[in-house]
């Protein structure tokens, strides 16, 4: 996994959501649709100074998952007993060895700059995801793919800034929503198909702000809505 291969993942999803490709950098995608979202952040191993990822970056010291494995196997982290005079000398030794773990990624393939990860193939960026395949900048998402820049969400496809949600598919900026397809901006509402703008609403399909349209007045307004959409950033 890497960037290239990232850009191939956000140009699939691109084309599902908004049928368009797409132009923005990786740093564009995440400034513009990731701004908000939890990630891990760049730390350097406190044993060997190399660069890595984790979820908090309140610890003073990290260590990588490998290089903790490692001396794991070949000294152990027990310490031999020795009389402790003070509690800042005790203190003092704790912190000799109590470091963060980064880059926990467990039963996982084609995983960067993630912390933790779990069960998942070809993440970007992400943490505390599981079950879950090709997704960029995402936070506690599960048994989803596709996904960019969504957090607590599950069973998600092909979306953008889904939060809070579950069952979505072909959709951008979903909250606290579920059976939403091919939708935008969608709050609080359940089993809706090709709507944008709609709250608090159940079982409707070619709605905007929550009012009931044509389906060829529906998809005419929505080429103009992806349009802005995508002319913001």
């Amino acid at each position: 996994m890497n960037d290239k291969l990232a850009l191939e993942i956000i140009d699939k999803i691109f084309m599902n959501v908004f049928n368009t490709k797409n132009n923005y950098s990786m740093e564009e995608i995440l400034n513009n649709f990731a701004f908000d979202v939890k990630l891990p952040q760049k730390v350097y191993d406190c044993l060997t100074n190399e660069e890595t990822w984790a979820s908090s970056i309140n610890p003073i010291n990290f260590i990588t998952l490998k290089n903790m494995e490692q001396r794991d196997i070949s000294s152990g982290w027990m310490l031999d007993k020795k009389n402790v005079e003070s509690l800042e000398e005790l203190i003092n030794i704790w912190k000799s060895i109590n470091m963060f773990t980064t880059e926990r990624v467990y039963d996982s393939v084609d995983v960067v700059k993630s912390d933790p990860i779990y069960r998942c193939e070809k993440v970007y960026q992400s943490t505390d995801c599981r079950n879950c395949k090709n997704i960029v900048y995402c936070d506690g998402c599960a048994n989803s793919e596709y996904l960019i820049a969504s957090q607590r969400s599950a069973s998600i496809s092909f979306s953008i800034r889904v939060d809070d949600s579950n069952d979505c598919s072909n959709s951008y900026n979903v909250i606290c929503s579920s059976k939403i397809s091919n939708s935008l901006f969608i709050q609080d509402c359940f089993n809706l198909h090709e709507c944008i703008f709609c709250s608090h609403i159940s079982n409707k399909k070619y709605c905007i702000s929550n009012m009931q349209f044509e389906k060829e007045e529906y998809f005419e307004i929505k080429k103009m809505i992806v349009k802005w959409i995508l002319n913001r950033y």
